[in-house]
This record gives C-alpha cells, structure tokens and sequence, in this order.
C-alpha cells in the first residue's frame, strides 16, 4: 500500500493501482505497509530527461 501525495491531496493506492502527477505538481511516495513496494514509473511527453527535476524536500540526502 503506498500513499501518494499530488500537491496537498493524498491518495491512498492499493496494489494495481495508478495516480497521473501532472507536469509541475508538487509530488511524493510512500510506502505505508510492511511489504515490499514496486513502482513502475511512466513518462510521457517530448522531453523525458531528469535534469528538470526540482527537489523540495529530501530526506535521502540527493543532491539536486
């Protein structure tokens, strides 16, 4: 079970299940259960590099 927050709304998703984040919108993941959790990841647009990303918070220490 993962919750995923999209700006200030959070989304509580069960296995088999997908949230769209829109272009710009402030996101996060997380696994709230004891298994193991497996995020398929799909990009779609013109440009699918990871240069654009901005980090507001990070609590793993990535630099940006």
């Amino acid at each position: 079970i993962a919750k995923a927050t999209r700006d200030k709304e959070v989304l509580i998703l069960n296995k088999g299940e997908s949230a769209y984040i829109p272009l710009g919108t402030i996101h996060a993941l997380e696994n709230i259960s004891d298994e193991p959790l497996e995020i398929i990841e799909v990009q779609s647009g013109t440009y699918l590099g990871e240069d654009d990303i901005v980090r507001f918070e990070d609590i793993y220490g990535r630099v940006n």
